[in-house]
């Protein structure tokens, strides 16, 4: 599994908290933001709630050449257990608004599901898939969330953002290059600030019904959120069908990883490719759970699983 580390200059809090502005916050324990609720500490943490707060928060890392990481609801995300050497900045640019009678526009850091309800509440068809998707709108977009025959990018318009050296700009769908659970934005380091969607008009009930049709389907297969990142592994290409995919909890199952746990780690009664946290695991577990399983399928069909989960420091 290939993560992302950090290695920060030894810089005195008193000039760190000068750059960063008194929101800045020194050694947060991360496990709390994340869905698994594991974790070490950030060396450095700051919320940014507006844009303006986002793109002085990049600014200051880029001068003291602070490595940095953006994260928003945690929800696809296993931190290590010696934490991040860097700072953390957390996206909370909320707010959601219908532009138009089938354009609603929101902050990448309102939660997903909250974005369901307003576009069902307004009668708006187009986002159903992502119903009980954890996580925020930002992280949806930039692993292109999707679900029951839908994606992010069949949605969004434009995406509103600020790029690695601080300097902000709108763009289109087609800049984002989206991709199977995939966007431009894991490798141009460009970060999401705001979103415009695409909707259609619906009948509210038919909505409504389809939402909770699919937050029962989640509920039948997927644990309570808290204790585990969804899906650990990406699904496949299917070598029979030109754009199918081979769902890699079918190739788990039948490589026998049901009932195999690391620490308080778990594999999902109900669903070979969701880990748990039972309680008391460490990313280790979770981490070390994941390369036997993914050795497992490797063992069984020659297939290498790809991780979803994002994997953050050193392990």
């Amino acid at each position: 599994m290939v993560g992302k580390s950090a290695v920060s200059p030894n810089i005195p809090r008193s000039t760190v908290r000068e750059a960063l502005g008194p929101k800045v916050q020194f050694d947060r324990p991360l496990a709390p933001l994340t869905s698994y609720r594991t974790g070490g500490p950030a060396k450095y943490f700051i919320p940014a709630g507006t844009p303006e707060e986002l793109t002085a928060a990049v600014t200051a890392a880029n001068r003291l050449r602070i490595p940095f990481f953006i994260i928003g609801g945690g929800s696809n995300l296993l931190v290590s257990d010696r934490g991040y050497d860097g700072l953390i900045i957390r996206v909370e640019i909320r707010g959601m608004n219908l532009v138009d009678e089938t354009v609603v526009t929101c902050g990448a850091g309102e939660d997903l599901m909250a974005l369901v309800n307003f576009a069902a509440e307004c009668s708006l068809t187009g986002l159903e898939f992502a119903a009980g998707i954890w996580g925020t709108v930002g992280g949806a977009l930039y692993g292109n969330a999707g679900a029951y025959g839908g994606e992010m990018k069949d949605i969004v318009r434009r995406v509103t953002l600020v790029d690695s050296a601080g300097y902000g700009k709108t763009v289109d769908n087609e800049y984002c290059r989206f991709g199977y659970r995939d966007s431009c934005f894991k490798v141009t380091g460009d970060i999401i600030i705001e979103a415009t969607f695409q909707l259609r008009k619906g009948d509210k009930v038919a909505i409504g019904s389809r939402v909770d049709e699919i937050l029962a389907l989640r509920a039948r297969r997927h644990p309570g959120e808290g204790n585990s990142a969804g899906c650990f592994f990406k699904n496949i290409p299917d070598p029979d069908q030109e754009h199918g995919k081979l769902p890699a909890g079918r190739l788990l199952e039948e490589a026998g990883v049901k009932g195999l746990s690391v620490g308080g780690a778990a594999v999902y009664p109900d669903h070979a490719n969701i880990i748990v946290n039972t309680g008391h695991a460490t990313s280790k577990d979770i981490r070390d759970l994941a390369d036997i399983m993914k050795e497992k399928v490797r063992e069984k069909f020659a297939i290498l699983l790809e991780e979803e989960v994002i994997q953050l420091g050193e392990f």
